[in-house]
């Protein structure tokens, strides 16, 4: 019984080590952000218009 235990925590352990080196690849050649990069600034995002239509509320449609 805690042998089973043992297998499965160890092939949990694997599995998330296994994606996440291949998150780390993804973000290596600009697929996706993992956690090498650092978070976007969100303040320096331009707001859309829709974000503008909602923040303004003296605007009328």
């Amino acid at each position: 019984m805690t042998m089973e235990i043992v297998v499965t925590l160890l092939c949990v352990v694997a599995v998330l080590f296994g994606a996440d080196r291949l998150m780390l690849g993804l973000e290596r050649r600009g697929h996706l952000r993992w956690r090498r990069s650092g978070r976007h600034d969100l303040s320096a995002v331009p707001e859309t218009g829709l974000d503008a239509l909602f923040a303004d509320g003296s605007r009328r449609l």
